[in-house]
């Protein structure tokens, strides 16, 4: 649709609009230029005597002293009155929209937009300035309004402002989009520009009745379909009449926000800059397809929000139940859940969420799942480089298990995790040590300052470093003691309470139950009990807060073995399992010193393994009945029942509801539900698929020229460097390094909007996304021959210049040329080496660089750096050179100390020393390194064999450690 050009419309003036205009000239002059004058008449210049005098900071402050620091405030208040005036005038006479905002000036400055329009009025109406708004478009008018506008001529007796005055801006606060709420803080960031401005949102709403008859009480408790009256300057917002009833606003605009309901227009965020203020980085008028992909599935550009966009073709497959070659394979989310009332409405519900989703939005936001499942990875990737042959690569990730991979990276809390398990060894040992029995647990909460535990009964004598609050029903272990507790110390403590698992979040931190401190069977109900149960199961099969353990899933989750198969197995039916869980049940007894005999064992051998049962299937009356007598309710088991749908005589109702929340009606806990949708669900599982295969892949080989006098070297082997620029100041330092990082390691160019995807996955505006940019291209200035370092080519992607290298390019090309010339080669592979200064991007800020789990370099900087000391250890070795050898080997575990090949490149090296008390201590830092892994992950076959081989007395002196 062709947009109408404006019309310049003639009101009359009244007598009113002149005296007021001529008053307001009248102040303006006064204060603009009488202020001054009266000033220095009276008072003097801004800094008089007093203030200049060598001894102003010691000398005694006297009367002449206030006097002339009440001066100097009164000649800085008018300066800023004189600029916001200047701003004012400046937007009236340009019409540039909404006036830019001086810093510290709210009041002043809507003085002087109030003086200034009234004197413009005075000349022309059309150059009004728009009193410190920055409207989304043409204010809203009635659908029937609006249509005889367009044929109606254009009537000269109408007064446009006398509209505004009697309207208002609103803003309908929308539906959740699977677990996506809107706050205050986000709806404040997306119309007014900054999030901490909510305050004033809570102001204008606070106590006014809301369309469901409730009331804004609270600033972080706002429902969907409440109507907020907006400031002035809001943007992305309904314009109605003042005295219109919320009730009524949201009858007009019940479904959409305000920038995509077709009545007002969205403005994105760069484009209210003035033109000055815009980086010169330009981009194509035909958008790349990259671009468009990047902007569809992180939000890169603009305010995000909850897209519902299509699935690839891929996801298509999925939801037929076809793998990607075409096979079928079982969906764990196909038979409907139990306790619904109709088939299908539960995984209806998930499939809507699913399509329109990121990975971000559930298993970035689990934190400690995200760290179990990295944890997990990291085994299986540890198990791949023993099998990866030279010239090879380990298999990665593809596609959604990409993806799942940047959003586990990005999300997960591996310093929380450990602080949970090591809290809970030393609180378990510390009562063992006093001979006390452990309190019961039914509750925790993890955040970024405690590790909070709620007990019952209440006891307030807890053992340091935990103390006792709210009279003993709250242990509380300090952040910073949990950092200083010792890992190694609590190796052999056990695991106390092996059933916390996490329920959700509340905002400021983690809210975990425990599954045994229920005594009986806990219910799960809601829409989307499937995904609820997959996220139990994988983070307690995933968590470092547990020793053995067996998990039982039931009509759902087969592949969830593939993660962990020694704790999970997979039955169709709860008919399959209930014999076994009765005998064992029956061999127990009543179990009431379960946390006791914990306490008393080691970690290695825990006295009764717990056993879980997730079942997707509700049971039938006689399991129904069966399942709570083997909960024996009121009698603590190391065992925890979770069933989908109304189950008679629960102890607990675990509600899931469509929105997202869970709560526990026994605990009064209400939090954002933790929950694992069948798109992420398979994305995990082809991310484990994919760490399974073993047969690697070759590695990317792309020739590039390698500059011999760089204006700008990038150095990545190592901790990230950038060698030429001056310094950046180091609040904006970190995120221009890995934005040229990224570009000199994809020489091919990247277009802006993409960058911004990848360097903010969780979305930004443009504005913020070019002004990164533009500080970059000025940070790296040019090179030797006047061009950028940093520039934007003729498609619209940016590039480094040609004088800008990596040690990874470098590295490169001296490994390719060591292929070529044998009598040279050793030379040129150890020059490559000496390169390498530790693990890839060591020191990187957590949370950056995620970009490296869909991206190659990772894998094949450390196949690469490996596979050039392996070449090198081998022709020092076939020298009689021992010392070479190993110097080799040692480079390259700087960087690749996970390749377990290395270490018996070390291994043999050092054996050709000689030196028997030098092979003992590479074989003792192996050992002990392959025992601190997490979840152990022990040391390849071939490696034991060959230190059995070499030095076949290890076993008898590690045996008494064991």
């Amino acid at each position: 649709m062709p947009t109408r050009q404006p019309v310049r419309i003639k009101p009359k003036r009244t007598a009113g609009d002149l005296l007021v205009g001529l008053g307001a000239l009248v102040v303006l002059v006064a204060l603009v230029g009488g202020v001054p004058y009266a000033l220095l008449r009276l008072a003097g210049p801004p800094l008089s005597p007093e203030l200049l005098h060598l001894n102003l900071l010691t000398s005694q402050v006297g009367t002449s002293m206030v006097i002339a620091i009440l001066v100097l405030l009164v000649w800085l208040a008018w300066l800023q009155l004189t600029v916001c005036v200047i701003v004012e005038v400046y937007a009236g006479l340009r019409r540039v929209g909404m006036p830019a905002r001086v810093p510290f000036s709210g009041g002043t400055q809507m003085l002087a937009n109030r003086l200034v329009s009234a004197v413009l009025l005075l000349f022309t109406v059309s150059a009004v300035v728009v009193p410190l708004a920055k409207p989304a478009g043409p204010p809203v008018a009635r659908p029937a309004a609006a249509s005889a506008a367009l044929s109606a001529p254009v009537v000269e007796e109408r007064a446009p402002l006398a509209h505004v005055e009697k309207a208002k801006k609103v803003y309908v606060v929308q539906p959740p989009h699977g677990r996506h709420h809107e706050s205050l803080w986000e709806i404040a960031e997306k119309c007014l520009g900054d999030g901490r401005r909510y305050p004033e949102i809570y102001r204008l709403n606070q106590h006014k009745e809301q369309p469901d008859g409730s009331r804004l009480h609270m600033a972080d408790l706002i429902r969907p379909g409440w109507v907020l009256d907006m400031p002035d300057d809001a943007r992305n917002v309904h314009v109605v009449p003042a005295s219109q009833p919320r009730g009524e606003t949201l009858e007009d605009h019940p479904d959409k926000p305000a920038e995509l309901d077709g009545h007002t227009q969205f403005v994105q965020g760069d484009a209210d800059l003035p033109a000055e203020s815009r980086p010169d980085v330009s981009l194509p008028a035909d958008t790349s397809r990259e671009a468009d992909d990047s902007k569809r599935k992180t939000g890169g550009e603009g305010p995000v929000h909850s897209s519902r966009d299509s699935r690839d073709s891929r996801d298509s497959r999925d939801s037929r139940g076809e793998t990607a070659d075409g096979g079928t394979k079982r969906d764990p989310y196909a038979a409907r859940d139990a306790g619904q009332g109709d088939s299908g409405r539960g995984t209806a519900q998930e499939q809507g969420q699913d399509s329109g989703l990121g990975m971000l939005d559930y298993l970035a936001g689990a934190s400690l799942l995200a760290a179990g499942l990295l944890a997990a990875l990291g085994r299986r990737r540890r198990q791949q480089l023993w099998n990866r042959a030279f010239g090879r690569r380990i298999v990665r990730p593809r596609d959604d298990a990409a993806q799942a991979e940047l959003a586990l990276r990005l999300g997960a809390d591996a310093p929380g995790s450990r602080m949970l398990d090591i809290g809970l060894r030393l609180l378990g040992r510390s009562l063992a040590a006093q001979k006390r029995v452990p309190p019961t647990i039914y509750a925790a909460h993890l955040s970024a300052q405690s590790l909070d535990l709620w007990i019952h009964p209440p006891v307030e004598d807890a053992p340091a470093p935990w103390a006792a609050h709210d009279g003993g029903q709250v242990w509380r272990l300090p952040a910073h003691e949990g950092r200083m507790l010792d890992e190694r110390a609590l190796s052999e403590a056990p695991a106390p309470y092996p059933g916390l698992v996490s329920m959700g979040s509340n905002g400021e931190g983690r809210v975990l139950v425990d599954l045994e401190a229920a005594h009986g069977l806990i219910s799960l109900k809601g829409p989307q009990t499937t995904a609820a149960l997959a996220a139990l199961a994988v983070e307690l099969a995933t968590n470092r807060w547990s020793d053995r353990m067996s998990i039982t899933l039931v009509g759902f989750g087969e592949e969830l073995t593939l993660i962990a198969p020694e704790r999970i197995r997979h039955v169709s039916a709860l008919a399959e399992v209930l014999p076994e869980l009765e005998a064992t049940a029956e061999e127990r007894g009543q179990g009431g010193e379960v946390l006791t005999g914990r306490i008393q064992g080691r970690a290695a051998d825990p006295i009764w393994p717990p056993h879980y049962v997730l079942s997707a299937v509700a049971p039938t009356e006689d399991e129904g009945r069966r399942l709570a007598v083997l909960a024996r309710k009121g009698a603590r088991t190391a065992a925890g029942y979770v069933v989908a749908g109304e189950v008679p005589h629960a102890t607990w109702n675990w509600e899931i509801t469509e929105d997202g929340r869970a709560g526990v009606d026994a605990l009064g806990f209400e939090v954002q539900a933790q929950l694992l949708p069948r798109r992420h669900y398979r994305a995990l599982i082809d991310l484990f698929l994919a760490a399974d295969r073993l047969e690697g892949e070759p590695m990317a080989d792309r020739p590039e020229p390698v500059p011999q006098t760089p204006s700008l070297e990038v150095r990545i082997l190592g901790p990230a460097e950038i060698t030429g620029p001056q310094p950046m100041e180091e609040g904006r330092a970190a995120l221009a390094v890995e934005l040229v990082v990224y570009l000199a390691t994809h020489p091919g160019g990247v277009h802006p909007v993409v960058l911004g995807g990848i360097l903010w996955p969780r979305g930004v505006q443009a504005a913020v996304r070019d002004a990164t940019i533009a500080r970059a291209v000025a940070w790296l200035g040019a090179d030797s021959a006047g061009r950028p370092n940093l520039h934007t080519d003729e498609s619209g992607r940016l590039r480094l210049g040609p004088e800008v290298r990596t040690d990874w390019m470098v590295f490169r090309d001296l490994v390719r040329r060591s292929h070529t010339d044998s009598t040279v080669r050793a030379v040129l592979l150890e020059r490559a080496l000496n390169l390498v200064r530790g693990p890839l991007l060591n020191g990187r800020p957590r949370g950056r660089y995620a970009w490296l789990a869909a991206d190659d370099l990772e894998y094949d900087v450390t196949a690469g750096v490996a596979d050039a000391a392996h070449r090198l250890c081998e022709i020092r070795m076939a020298e009689g050179d021992a010392g070479q050898a190993v110097a080799a080997v040692r480079a390259g575990l700087l960087l690749a100390a996970d390749d377990e090949g290395l270490w018996r490149d070390l291994l043999r090296a050092t054996h050709l020393t000689g030196d028997q008390a030098r092979l003992r201590t590479v074989v003792e830092a192996l050992h002990r390194r392959a025992a601190s892994q997490p979840g152990g992950g022990g040391m390849a076959p071939e490696t034991e064999a060959l230190i059995d081989e070499l030095l076949p007395s290890w076993r008898m002196r590690s045996a008494p450690s064991a």
